[in-house]
């Protein structure tokens, strides 16, 4: 962003003033829109940089339509640049209240005798807690209860992760400019924003749009159409590995949600001892029964055959309710290194693979892998809490060094690419943190790929599926106790209503950002 406002100004000869103007413009306007003007009251609490600028645009355009602003200034005015300074000194001689930030009581009783709360003290650039009289404003706005408008992205949220920097605005509205930042879409960034805007301040759309930009929302795409003269191999032949005496659940919601969701043919090479309990409920599912372990998991003296079935199949999926057996672990790596189809390796698949990454890394057919945030930690070796805050540098370099597709599964699950491309997805809900669900994932992935998709374009209309099915379930049922079953039950509503109703769908639900 900061390179985008640059080049707006050097190649395109825009006016650091005139973004300001734009960026305090759109923030009046949505002020306006959610809580009114005239005679209302407004806080508008200013840091010393360019934010603060934005802030003091906002307070005069209030202030010459009718309504009344204090400006609390936190750090030294002094140090105004530019657009900044230029706001600062009109509205130090239009009569308006300005104070410097001292006496908490004072600015609480502003505050108290306010309607709304604008918070201009940091924007995007914050890399560090925030502490001392900063750390006091944010309390005070946040103890108030009041209606609070934030420019950019609630100050003490950082703007690259969405991490909380010690402690951050509470926003009801957020006015994003230019274009969103990570940290107005990531957690916890993303609740703390609230209702999000965006104006792109008169940037030109080849910034908009540029190739250098690698970070997007998950925006679904339509779904191709199944021709009336087809029939199931038309859709896809997918082959899953999965299950244990243990697991009976992985590897049937795996291989019934690929059909659920549209997939024509799915093959589930389990072991022998364990086919007869699964098909007694997922009856419209090949079975392939495999020799065992002495511990019911699949043996590695399957090897030859299984490579042979990969061969009949579109795509092979590895992993759900495998075990952790080390016959299979094994297994696991040799197929990985010899299967030449499009891989997807989830759940104990991916355990097996983080012991030698070179079996994936040295792939050449298409690789996806689906891990959480701890299964993410033991593949690049690094804690979890460290992943949690820097998700996006971290998933884009291993994607890169392991040539794979990476589905970082979560709250907003994020789609990674070997070109360091990463999606934001926005469906999915809480209720949907459950034993199963990313079993029903892997099967979505795959049905998509049945369909049509390519596999960059499969992956990530999987993702979006598969959470936009558990929010159906949500809305039915409520995210306490949804389960993997729910998800998988609700999969032919979510692709006949995406079908029909498909803006509404991505309005109705997914309308997150809305564009000034």
């Amino acid at each position: 962003m900061r390179n985008l406002d640059h080049l707006a100004t050097a190649e395109y000869s825009i006016p650091q003033e005139i973004l300001m103007e734009n960026a305090g413009q759109a923030a009046y306007y949505t002020i306006l829109k959610e809580a009114g003007i005239n005679n209302k009251s407004f806080v508008v609490f200013c840091g010393a940089g360019n934010n603060g600028g934005d802030g003091l645009v906002v307070a005069r355009k209030i202030h010459s339509s009718g309504g009344k602003v204090t400006v609390i200034v936190l750090g030294d005015h002094s140090k105004y640049k530019g657009a900044a300074k230029q706001n600062f000194d009109i509205v130090d001689k239009s009569q308006m209240k300005v104070f410097d930030f001292q006496d908490i009581s004072i600015v609480n009783e502003l505050i108290q005798s306010a309607d709304a709360i604008i918070d201009a003290i940091f924007g995007t650039g914050l890399d560090r807690d925030v502490t001392g009289i900063y750390k006091d404003a944010i309390k005070l706005i946040n103890e108030s209860q009041k209606t609070v408008f934030s420019l950019d992205i609630p100050s003490g949220i950082n703007g690259d992760t969405g991490q909380v920097m010690g402690i951050a605005v509470k926003a009801n509205y957020t006015i994003t400019f230019g274009l969103p930042k990570t940290g107005n879409l990531l957690y916890p960034g993303f609740e703390l924003c609230g209702k999000l805007y965006l104006t792109h301040i008169s940037f030109p759309p080849a910034l908009q749009n540029a190739d250098e930009l690698k970070i997007a929302v998950n925006d679904p795409k339509s779904l191709p159409a199944r021709k009336k003269d087809s029939h199931k191999g038309d859709y896809g032949k997918t082959l899953f590995i999965a299950g244990s005496s243990n697991y009976l659940g992985a590897p049937y919601f795996a291989a019934l949600s690929f059909l659920k969701a549209g997939g024509g043919l799915s093959f589930l090479a389990t072991p022998g001892n364990i086919s007869a309990f699964i098909g007694n409920r997922g009856t419209e599912i090949v079975f392939v029964p495999q020799k065992n372990t002495v511990s019911g998991s699949i043996s590695l003296e399957n090897k030859h055959s299984l490579l042979q079935f990969s061969e009949k199949a579109d795509m092979v999926i590895i992993g759900p309710g495998l075990s952790l057996n080390d016959e299979t672990q094994i297994l696991v790596r040799e197929l990985c290194r010899e299967i030449n189809k499009p891989l997807l390796i989830d759940g104990d698949g991916i355990t097996a693979v983080t012991n030698d990454l070179d079996c994936i890394a040295k792939r050449n057919a298409p690789t996806i892998l689906i891990p959480y945030a701890g299964e993410m930690s033991a593949i690049t070796q690094q804690k979890t809490d460290d992943i949690l805050k820097n998700k996006i540098h971290i998933l884009q370099d291993t994607c890169q060094k392991l040539n794979a597709i990476i589905v970082l599964k979560g709250a907003h699950s994020l789609i990674g690419y070997p070109d360091k491309k990463v999606f934001i997805n926005l469906s999915g809900n809480p209720g949907m943190a459950s034993a199963g669900s990313g079993d029903v994932l892997t099967g979505v992935i795959a049905a998509m790929a049945g369909l049509g998709f390519l596999i960059d374009d499969a992956v990530r209309m999987g993702v979006f599926i598969h959470g936009f099915a558990g929010d159906l379930a949500a809305k039915e049922k409520g995210e306490d106790g949804l389960i993997a079953g729910d998800i998988i039950e609700n999969l032919p509503a979510a692709m006949k209503v995406f079908r029909e109703k498909f803006s509404k769908v991505t309005e109705d639900f997914y309308q997150t950002i809305y564009v000034i």
